[in-house]
C-alpha cells in the first residue's frame, strides 16, 4: 500500500490530522479487513449486491470509511462509460471525490446519536420514493444505528426489507447487540476486526515515511499497544507523538506522553514482586511514579504482563508477539518457565482486586503500594500442592488427602452423630435418617386428596422434609424448632412440644398431611419426653463434625502452620447425602 499516494492534503490552509489525511480511498487500503473486502469484491463482481449492509466493530477500525467506499463502488462511473457498480477504482470517477468528502447529494449520512426519533426515519421513508439526482444509487449511511429508538426501528423495517432498486442502506454501530434482530435479519452483516499490532506498526512506518519522520521500534510498539486494535486511535497517538518528540520519536518520550512505564521496568518490578522483595518493589514503583507513570497504568501493565506470561506458559507460541521487543519476549519465556501456574493465577486475582480498590481510593499511589506489598508477601506462600505435601509430612499422615477428614476418621453420617449424642427417638430411628425412596417418586403433584397415593413416614425428619418439599416453609420450621419426636409410624405421630410452641401446631400438621397425602393422620401429644427437636439434633451433629475435624492430624497441622485460621465448614468425605429439604444435614 502506497500511503503517500493516498494522502489527501486540504485544499485550504490549516492542518489535517493523520487519521483524516490518510483515510483509505480504496478497499486495498483497509488494513486487517481482508475477509470483508474479499466478500464485497466477489459480490460486486457477480452482481449479488445486498439492499442493506450492517458494519460493526470497535471504534476506529473503519466502519464509516468502509460505508463511504461501498457508496463509491455503488456509484462508480469510469472515465469511458457507465459500466455499473464496481470496486475497481483505478481512475477517480465522477462522483468519487464528493462521496469520500461526504458532500454528495445522493449519499446521505445521518448520525443516529443526534437523530434518534421516528420523525427522522419518517423523513427518510418519504425521500426513498424519489430517484437520485445525479448518481446511480441513493445511499443512506446511518452511523451509530443502535441509538435509534424502538419506534424508529419499527418504522424502518418495511422500507428496509423492500427498498426501491435505486436505494441502498449502510448501517454502522459499535453496539451490535442493541440492534433489534428484525433489523439484523434484513442486512448483510460484516464484523470489522481489531487490527493486529504487527499491521499497525507497519502502517505507522509507512505514514512516518510519508511525513518525513522516524521512530524507534519500541515507540511504535507502545503506540500500537495503546491503540488496542483501533487504527484511528493509533494515528491520533502517532500524531501526538510527532508533536511531542519532533521528527524523531523515541520510546522514552512516548512512555512519558502515554503515562505508562517502560516494559523493561515493568518486568523488573514483576520479578521483584515474585521474588518476595517488597522493599525493592516499592523503590521501583516510586521511581516509575516520580518519572510520571500513573499508578493505575503501572498496575494495568503488571496485569497485562501476568496475562501474557500465563499465555506463554500455556501456549508457548504466544511469546512471538509483534507488540513486544525481543528483550520482552526472552523475559516472558524465562518467567513462564520459572513461575508456577498457581503463582501466576494468584497474582492475576490480586491485581484485579487491587485495581478495583484503586478506583475507590482517594490516594491511588498508596493503594498501589499496599497491593504491591501484598503481592510480594504472597509470593512466599506455597501453592496448594506444596502445602498438601508439606502437611502430609509434618502431620504424620503421609497418605494423599482428598479431604481434611481422613478415611480412618471419616465423620459419621448425620444420623450416626445424632445417635451418639442421644438424640434418637424411642423407635430407634434417628432424626436425620433417610426418607424412603418411594416417597420421592410417588409424591403427589397437587393437593387433591383423591388423586394422592398413600405416603408413609418412619421418622420426624422425613415428615419435615416432606413438608419442605410442599413449600410450606413456616410449618417445616415449626416442626424442626418445637416438636420433640417420640414415635413416628404409618398414619400416626406421637410427640411432645417445646414450651414456646405455637398453639394449634399438632392440629395444623394433621390437616396439612391429610390434604397432601389423602389419608387421616392421628397425632398425639405427650406432656413430656421425646428426643430433642430436629434443629437441636442438627446443631449437635454439626458440632460433632467440627470436633472430629479439629482432632484430625492434617487439620491440626494446618491450624498450627496458619495461626488464627478457623474451620468455617465441614463436609463428610462421601459428599454428605442430605435429607431432602434439609439445608444443613450435609454440612
Amino acid at each position: 500500500m502506497d500511503v503517500a499516494a493516498n494522502s489527501s492534503e486540504p485544499a485550504g490552509p490549516g492542518y489535517r490530522v493523520l487519521a483524516r489525511k490518510y483515510r483509505p480511498k480504496v478497499f486495498e487500503d483497509l488494513i486487517g479487513q481482508d475477509a470483508m473486502v474479499r466478500t464485497l469484491r466477489n459480490a460486486f463482481a457477480t452482481g449479488r449486491i445486498a439492499q442493506a449492509y450492517m458494519l460493526t466493530g470497535v471504534r476506529g477500525v473503519g466502519k464509516t470509511t468502509t460505508a463511504r467506499l461501498i457508496a463509491r463502488a455503488l456509484n462508480y462511473v469510469g472515465p469511458d462509460s457507465d459500466t455499473g457498480p464496481s470496486m475497481d477504482f483505478s481512475v477517480t470517477g465522477e462522483h468519487c471525490e464528493a462521496i469520500l468528502e461526504s458532500r454528495h447529494v445522493d449519499v446521505i449520512e445521518m448520525d443516529a446519536a443526534s437523530r434518534t426519533g421516528v420523525d427522522d426515519i419518517r423523513e427518510i421513508i418519504e425521500q426513498v420514493r424519489y430517484r437520485p439526482i445525479s448518481a446511480r444509487t441513493k445511499v443512506y449511511i446511518i452511523d451509530e444505528v443502535h441509538m435509534l429508538s424502538k419506534n424508529a426501528f419499527n418504522a424502518l423495517l418495511k422500507t428496509l426489507e423492500e427498498p426501491p432498486e435505486h436505494v441502498k442502506f449502510i448501517f454502522a454501530t459499535t453496539e451490535i447487540r442493541k440492534v433489534p434482530v428484525t433489523v439484523l435479519s434484513r442486512c448483510q452483516r460484516f464484523d470489522l476486526r481489531r487490527v493486529s499490532s504487527a499491521l499497525l506498526i507497519e502502517h505507522f512506518k509507512g505514514i512516518l515515511k510519508a511525513e518525513d519522520a522516524s521512530a524507534e521500534d519500541e515507540a511504535l510498539r507502545l503506540i500500537a499497544r495503546a491503540a488496542e486494535g483501533s487504527v484511528r486511535d493509533g494515528l491520533s497517538l502517532l500524531d501526538q507523538a510527532i508533536a511531542y518528540g519532533g521528527e524523531r520519536i523515541e520510546a522514552d518520550a512516548v512512555a512519558v506522553m502515554l503515562g505508562v512505564a517502560d516494559s523493561g521496568r515493568i518486568i523488573e518490578l514483576f520479578e521483584k514482586l515474585m521474588g518476595g522483595d517488597a522493599a525493592g518493589a516499592l523503590a521501583e514503583f516510586a521511581a516509575q511514579y516520580e518519572r510520571g507513570s500513573d499508578p493505575q497504568a503501572i498496575l494495568s501493565d503488571l496485569a497485562q504482563l501476568v496475562h501474557w506470561v500465563t499465555r506463554v506458559k500455556v501456549v508457548p507460541a504466544s511469546a512471538d508477539d509483534a507488540a513486544r521487543s525481543e528483550n520482552d519476549r526472552l523475559a516472558g519465556k524465562r518467567l513462564a518457565e520459572t513461575l508456577p501456574m498457581a503463582h501466576l493465577t494468584r497474582a492475576w486475582q490480586m491485581l484485579l482486586k487491587g485495581l478495583a480498590e484503586m478506583d475507590l481510593s482517594e490516594q491511588p499511589a498508596q493503594a498501589a503500594e499496599m497491593l504491591l506489598i501484598r503481592l510480594a508477601y504472597a509470593a512466599d506462600l506455597p501453592d496448594p500442592a506444596e502445602l498438601v505435601r508439606a502437611l502430609s509430612q509434618d502431620g504424620g499422615d503421609r497418605r494423599p488427602m482428598s479431604h481434611p477428614i481422613g478415611p480412618e476418621q471419616s465423620p459419621p453420617a448425620p444420623q450416626a452423630t445424632a445417635s451418639r449424642s442421644g438424640n434418637a427417638n424411642s423407635s430407634g430411628e434417628t432424626a436425620a435418617s433417610t426418607a424412603p425412596a418411594e416417597r420421592a417418586t410417588a409424591r403427589p403433584a397437587d393437593t387433591a386428596p383423591a388423586a394422592a397415593p398413600a405416603v408413609g413416614f418412619s421418622s420426624l425428619a422425613e415428615v419435615a422434609a416432606y413438608v419442605g418439599e410442599r413449600r410450606d416453609i413456616k410449618l417445616k420450621s415449626d416442626i424442626e424448632r418445637f416438636i420433640r419426636p417420640i414415635r413416628v409410624e404409618d398414619g400416626r405421630i406421637e410427640m411432645a412440644l417445646e414450651s414456646e410452641a405455637p398453639p394449634g401446631l399438632p392440629g395444623e400438621l394433621a390437616r396439612r398431611l391429610e390434604a397432601w397425602t389423602g389419608r387421616r393422620w392421628m397425632i398425639s401429644v405427650a406432656r413430656s419426653g421425646g428426643a430433642p427437636p430436629l434443629g437441636v439434633q442438627k446443631k449437635s451433629a454439626r458440632e460433632g463434625l467440627f470436633a472430629d475435624a479439629r482432632e484430625h492430624p492434617a487439620v491440626r497441622a494446618v491450624l498450627a502452620r496458619f495461626p488464627g485460621a478457623e474451620i468455617v465448614d465441614v463436609t463428610p468425605a462421601d459428599g454428605g447425602a442430605a435429607e431432602p429439604g434439609d439445608d444443613e444435614a450435609g454440612d
